[in-house]
């Protein structure tokens, strides 16, 4: 048993540090995507909404990727609306507060969502490839090695 006392500011940076928690009905379903180490090291306080959001959908991506075959990428689809999916190409975030995606619709043309943090809803969805005989592009792998890239240098404005 641990029985080290915590002071005060140490038990309120305890407590603004990221976690993470799921369950499912399948024990064999894979988990979001392990954070990290240099997400989980900084505060969530110290982090813009924008940032945070940007950062964790990019965690949900990857592992949704991981469990995609060779012959799908991954989609999204909006909520509330008519606007169909986007195939997602890429994206990022505006601090404070608005995060973005980029790609195409089904039928190629050019897409870009732009929303607020307080907005965000994201549903994934596994779509065909856009090119068949070539590796599907896998987004959140390049998401979360320029997470662990930028993350270790300093923020450019």
């Amino acid at each position: 048993m641990d029985n080290k006392i915590n002071t005060a500011a140490e038990a309120v940076e305890a407590s603004a540090l990221p976690r993470m928690y799921e369950a499912h009905t399948d024990p064999d379903i894979p988990k979001a995507a392990k954070m990290p180490k240099s997400m989980a090291e900084k505060p969530v306080t110290q982090k813009s909404p924008a940032q945070w959001a940007y950062e964790r959908t990019v965690l949900y991506l990857k592992n949704f990727e991981e469990q995609l075959d060779n012959e799908h990428e991954v989609a999204m689809g909006f909520t509330g609306g008519d606007a169909g999916v986007l195939r997602i190409e890429g994206m990022g975030y505006f601090d404070p507060d608005i995060v973005t995606f980029y790609g195409s619709d089904p039928a190629g043309g050019r897409t870009q969502l732009v929303q607020h943090v307080s907005q965000l809803n994201v549903m994934l969805r596994a779509l065909p490839k856009a090119v068949e005989g070539k590796a599907p592009n896998r987004i959140g792998f390049r998401l979360v090695e320029d997470l662990e890239k930028t993350q270790a240098a300093p923020t450019k404005t």
